[in-house]
């Protein structure tokens, strides 16, 4: 059990850096080149933990797995994780950090009515208090410079809760790390598609008329640098490698719940590597938010704990 906690304190370290890492270099590289790097470093790092796993499950890939890997690929790599990168352009990493880690209370929702999980009250109660906290962080009652990437990373937690969910189902059938590991695969092939049709003529006369500069001649290694290429490298191979191997150790050795911790420690530790590392402060509305989520978060690791304890 010491091994899940190590792993687990690893794991809420190395996920709390992930926004501040994407921020120093937001303004350098398309979101979309960023993810496409950054995910097939990670899925390379994994890849040999995935094979072995296949291999001890005597599973033997065909169609229909292939078809999954899309799916979800699409899901967490192309639309979650791209909203996620670009939300990180226009708000605060602290602000990005602590609203995507709200995700859970967007994945009970999803898993009652897709897996028919059962909502208990503290659940209920706890996606109540993160809503309280995510629109104590929106602060309504006065202009919010960082509202487009808010609502950007809403999108992008709900979207990978919904991953979440379609992941659950085949979770056990591969092993979470050659699940995680062929998604980033199968997420950064659709990146690449989607890479080359951003070079057609037309789209680029189309950028010039509407300015969605993010969605075309997103480059593959245009704007790397001796500067940012190592934040790069860090965010594929320790962020999206590393943090992610570590993650599903701390499973391995403990449980699902218990490696959950992790994402309850990560709202108070990103904003406050943001402060001292990005300077970004932390207004009062912010604070209060966080204080929310935590709470939240803990109600529904308790829940989660509580249902595991159920089933034994």
């Amino acid at each position: 059990m010491k091994k899940a906690y190590i792993y687990i304190i690893l794991t809420a370290i190395i996920f709390s850096t992930m926004e501040i890492v994407g921020k120093i270099i937001a303004n350098d590289i398309n979101p979309f080149q960023l993810n496409f790097i950054r995910f097939l470093i990670g899925a390379l790092v994994l890849l040999p933990f995935a094979i072995k796993g296949i291999k001890k499950r005597n599973i033997q890939l065909g169609i229909d797995d292939l078809l999954y890997f899309l799916f979800t690929g699409l899901l967490c790599i192309v639309i979650s994780m791209s909203f996620f990168q670009i939300a990180i352009v226009y708000a605060k990493a602290s602000t990005v950090a602590v609203i995507f880690c709200a995700n859970p209370m967007f994945t009970l929702p999803i898993a009652h009515y897709i897996l028919k999980e059962k909502v208990t009250k503290i659940a209920i109660v706890s996606v109540g208090i993160s809503l309280l906290g995510i629109l104590c962080i929106l602060n309504p009652f006065q202009v919010n410079a960082d509202i487009k990437g808010i609502i950007l990373v809403i999108f992008s937690a709900i979207t990978f809760a919904l991953y979440s969910v379609v992941g659950k189902t085949r979770a056990g059938k591969y092993g979470s790390i050659a699940n995680n590991c062929f998604t980033f695969l199968a997420g950064d092939f659709i990146l690449l598609v989607l890479i080359m049709i951003s070079h057609l003529p037309y789209l680029a006369r189309f950028n010039v008329n509407h300015n969605f500069r993010f969605l075309f001649n997103i480059p593959i290694i245009g704007g790397i640098n001796q500067y940012n290429i190592l934040f790069l490298i860090y965010l594929g191979v320790v962020v999206s490698g590393l943090g992610f191997l570590f993650y599903f150790l701390a499973m391995e050795e403990s449980s699902a719940a218990t490696a959950a911790i992790a994402f309850f420690i990560k709202p108070a530790l990103a904003p406050i590597l943001a402060l001292m590392i990005l300077s970004e402060p932390i207004p009062l509305n912010t604070i209060v938010g966080i204080v929310l989520i935590i709470v939240a978060s803990y109600g529904t690791l308790t829940a989660k704990i509580a249902t595991a304890r159920s089933k034994t």
